[in-house]
């Protein structure tokens, strides 16, 4: 994507913050195409291949036994740093929270996205310290 030489992403990225909208509010609004805000020239990349196929895998990194061996721990610190140099992203396996609360926390995160902007405008900060804090990038 290439933005045009007038472009000014800091007033666009201060005009969406000041909304205190999310991606689900834009798409609400119909949005049909990504605003330039979202992306970011420094790191983007033709993911397309010659011949068509794009096989990307995703580094896992099982935490199983980390907290009991050092050389173990010291290891999947490395990996991790390895993937996020490189890739960006990993999944983790084997961290101890059980699929349960995983699935309660996801319920719980969909149900407030799904909520009326006007009920979220009240969490929208950029501020750190704030213990509920809401926002997107």
């Amino acid at each position: 994507m290439e933005m045009e030489s007038n472009y000014d992403r800091r007033r666009e990225l201060r005009a969406f913050d000041d909304s205190k909208t999310d991606v689900k509010g834009l798409v609400d609004s119909g949005v049909a195409k990504i605003p330039p805000i979202f992306f970011d020239e420094r790191y983007q990349r033709d993911f397309r291949s010659d011949s068509g196929n794009c096989k990307v895998s995703i580094p896992i990194i099982d935490f199983e036994g980390i907290d009991k061996d050092t050389v173990k721990h010291s290891k999947v610190v490395d990996r991790i740093r390895d993937a996020c140099l490189k890739r960006g992203f990993f999944q983790v396996i084997n961290y101890g929270i059980p699929i349960s609360i995983l699935e309660e926390m996801l319920d719980g995160i969909r149900r407030f996205h799904k909520q009326e902007t006007e009920s979220k405008k009240e969490f929208y900060t950029r501020d750190a310290t704030r213990k509920v804090a809401y926002n997107t990038n």
